[in-house]
């Protein structure tokens, strides 16, 4: 049991008007257990906006600008990507709330709320730590955080034809491929992108990265793992003379002359799970995982 008054951030997805209601299921939570609550400022008009009750939340934040003992994450797992490329090197537990489809991040159910805050205050929860990957690029700098929980993909643009990718592993050459793109995903990101690509479904806190190519050019084409303490250099050439580049799923356009470097960040993304959670029962339920549809 905590002996002090528990601090969180709620960051929330502001594209789900029909489930925002939940928010005032969990804001009535923390006010019971005497939690002490901030809020991201996007999240916070979203459900003004909608006609929901903010009571409770003693500050609004932007950006990096918020300090917690845990955060919350209401929305897919989408929305629990970007809450971690915020959180950053804070590296604040986060608690995923999911009101979206799959939610293999956030694998708390709305009803489940109460339950879950009742946990964190009694200390019967576990972390899970998560790898991710930090880009470098020499001549481009992101927009965005330059982190990613689950992958990294250089992408051919939309009006353009395959492009070349030339790959090194820690100063030495792989390969060159001829794709629409190439995919780097950490243990978290091999049930994502990387999966509906062909590449493996990867147990998390197993040290290694995939690289999976998508739509390769040649049939021999096939995914590999490798350490998570290399260095992968990526080097691009296309005819358009750019491509984009996807961290978590956040997309800018790069110049060809851009060599993308990727390698171990130097903290991890805490995930706190519930008693009795199962990474193996959350691929068969969400997965469908060995299921047999024949009668």
């Amino acid at each position: 049991m905590t002996s002090h008054r528990l601090k969180f951030a709620i960051f929330g997805n502001v594209f789900q008007p029909k489930k925002s209601a939940s928010i005032t299921r969990l804001l009535t939570c923390l006010s019971q257990n005497g939690a002490e609550v901030s809020m991201d400022s996007a999240f916070y008009d979203f459900i003004q906006r909608s006609g929901c009750s903010a009571q409770g939340v003693a500050r609004v934040f932007d950006d990096g600008d918020f300090d917690a003992d845990f955060v919350i994450s209401m929305g897919g797992d989408g929305t629990f990507l970007k809450a971690a490329a915020r959180v950053g090197t804070k590296q604040i537990p986060i608690v995923g709330v999911n009101m979206g489809r799959l939610g293999f991040l956030a694998d708390v159910t709305p009803c489940d709320i109460e339950a879950c805050i009742k946990a964190l205050h009694t200390g019967e929860f576990t972390i899970e730590d998560r790898g991710a990957l930090t880009v470098e690029a020499d001549g481009w700098e992101p927009s965005g955080p330059s982190c990613a929980l689950n992958d990294v993909a250089i992408l051919k643009r939309d009006d353009a034809s395959m492009i070349s990718i030339s790959a090194e592993i820690n100063g030495e050459c792989l390969t060159t491929y001829q794709a629409d793109g190439l995919i780097v995903s950490t243990p978290t990101g091999s049930t994502a992108y990387s999966l509906s690509n062909g590449g493996p479904i990867i147990v998390p806190g197993t040290p290694v990265f995939a690289i999976t190519a998508v739509a390769p050019h040649s049939l021999n084409t096939r995914p590999i793992v490798i350490s998570d303490d290399s260095v992968v250099r990526l080097c691009v050439e296309s005819r358009s003379h750019n491509f984009l580049i996807a961290i978590d799923g956040r997309s800018e356009k790069c110049a060809e002359s851009v060599s993308i470097t990727l390698r171990k960040a130097p903290y991890k993304v805490r995930i706190v799970k519930r008693p009795g959670a199962s990474y193996f029962d959350t691929l068969r339920e969400k997965m469908m995982w060995g299921a047999d549809g024949r009668e």
